[in-house]
């Protein structure tokens, strides 16, 4: 019977679309579903690389990773496993190679609709991510502190941790090296009130990118 809720368990993870996440169990699935998908794209992307130079310190330049809205932001801590856990890098490295990847577009100006995960569900289903995002807390609180000395409340809000919350937009904020909206008036938008205090913080990372129309192609 173990064996069989096993096999269960682990099948939903691609089966089920959008669970329902009005309880616990919901929320840990989606957040799987999340984990799965990024940890896939990342290693096929690092195996593809690796097949083709031999190395990853030359990962940031090869490769681009577009953040589409906040659901695969998990990619960014799960780069940073691999580069630290599989690959041996020191974390200023692996943070340098992981600036140069990422790049972020957002899809919302109501900041009530970004995406958060309570502490708990996050730590006990990803215990390892959630401690690459307790030193990228760490380490943004003390950016933040540098440029803006002593406002503690627009640390405590730009933080990646907060108010017993991990927050994904917040992540992409401080990680990627681009930040969008999706038309001119979208990226005035974030710049002005969604993601202002980042604006202030990184002022060159904020970029317009209008949405274009393309035909599909079967």
């Amino acid at each position: 019977v173990n064996s069989m809720g096993a096999a269960s368990a682990s099948e939903a993870i691609s089966k089920v679309l959008y669970p329902n996440d009005n309880h616990a169990e919901g929320k840990m699935l989606r957040l799987k579903q999340q984990y799965f998908l990024t940890a896939a794209s990342i290693s096929d992307i690092v195996r593809r690389h690796l097949s083709l130079y031999g190395t990853l310190d030359n990962f940031g330049e090869k490769n681009a990773i577009q953040i589409n809205d906040t659901h695969p932001a998990l990619a960014i801590p799960e780069l940073m496993r691999v580069l630290l856990d599989d690959c041996g890098y020191e974390w200023e490295r692996a943070w340098d190679i992981v600036v140069r990847t990422f790049a972020y577009t957002n899809h919302t100006v109501m900041s009530e609709a970004l995406e958060k995960w309570n502490v708990d569900i996050f730590r006990t289903t990803l215990p390892r991510i959630y401690s690459i995002l307790e030193e990228l807390d760490r380490c943004c609180r003390a950016d933040f502190e540098k440029a803006f000395p002593g406002d503690k409340g627009k640390i405590d809000y730009m933080a990646i941790l907060g108010d017993n919350q991990v927050r994904m937009a917040n992540i992409c904020c401080y990680v990627c090296h681009s930040i969008n909206g999706v038309s001119k008036l979208h990226s005035e938008i974030i710049k002005e009130s969604v993601f202002h205090d980042y604006y202030l913080f990184k002022p060159q990372a904020f970029k317009n990118v209008t949405n274009g129309i393309a035909y599909r192609r079967w």
